[in-house]
């Protein structure tokens, strides 16, 4: 073999050679694609089956569900899991809280004794715009008629709003009230005894419905019997504080509501 014919054979080997690793190349590139199709075609079927039960699924069974569709979006499995964990952990508190229903209510009794007289202490209770002057939680309270109020409070660091209306008031013997808010609501309530001439007890009874998530927590733990102890002793330190001092200050409304309706008025 001479030299031509030498580097004829080589030249016409090496194309042979390259010929072949493309030819791989293309066959491993077609299977690598059928791979991935089959891949796509069974997420597509399991998320069609997934989505068609999740209405009646679990926790797990959602979260696999937001897992799957992470990957069919092209996220990195690692995303995917994080998605399937999030959600699983979301379902599941959901579960445990109600989600978006109301939660279960909770039945409240309190009572302090206040070291004053019983219309005194009375009158304290319904100037309802001191409130927040010596009240913790709540920072305002706007009373549009004598049967209406409009109350803010704090509930943990977020605000709450509420509206109550006042279905029965009797001087110096109770108060009746019925609320509505997005975030739950209360109806109770506050009755007036007296003791001995100076010292009057005060019996605290709510109805408490929790709806958002920091109130049904905190219901869990009974937080709001503690709070409205709480509230209750800063109460009756205002009266033995204030406005036992100084009594001729303190004017409270001294109307009568009964079925929501004004029936007498002070004079």
């Amino acid at each position: 073999m001479n030299f031509r014919t030498g580097l004829a054979a080589g030249t016409a080997a090496g194309a042979s050679g390259a010929l072949a690793v493309l030819s791989a190349r293309r066959l491993g590139r077609r299977m690598l694609d059928g791979l991935v199709t089959r891949i796509e075609r069974r997420l597509e079927r399991e998320a069609r089956r997934l989505t068609a039960k999740v209405e009646n699924a679990g926790p797990l069974g959602k979260a696999a569900l937001a897992g799957l569709n992470a990957l069919r979006e092209g996220k990195s499995p690692f995303r995917a899991l994080l998605s399937f964990g999030w959600t699983a952990l979301k379902e599941t508190l959901a579960g445990i809280f109600g989600g978006g229903r109301r939660g279960k209510p909770t039945n409240i009794v309190e009572q302090t004794d206040v070291g004053a007289p019983r219309r005194l202490v009375y009158d304290q209770w319904t100037r309802f715009q001191d409130y927040p002057s010596f009240m913790k939680k709540v920072v305002s309270v706007d009373q549009a008629s004598d049967e209406k109020l409009n109350w803010k409070a704090k509930i943990f660091w977020s605000a709450r709003t509420w509206e109550a209306t006042i279905t029965e008031q009797v001087p110096d013997e109770h108060i009746v009230w019925r609320s509505k808010g997005a975030k739950g609501h209360v109806n109770g309530t506050v009755s007036f005894h007296e003791l001995t001439p100076d010292l009057t007890r005060v019996l605290l009874v709510l109805d408490y419905h929790p709806a958002g998530l920091f109130e049904r927590t905190g219901n869990i733990w009974r937080a709001q019997g503690r709070r409205a102890r709480l509230e209750l002793k800063h109460f009756r330190r205002h009266v033995m504080t204030q406005a036992l001092l100084h009594p001729d200050e303190v004017e409270g409304w001294r109307g009568e509501i009964r079925d929501g309706e004004t029936v007498t008025t002070p004079k």
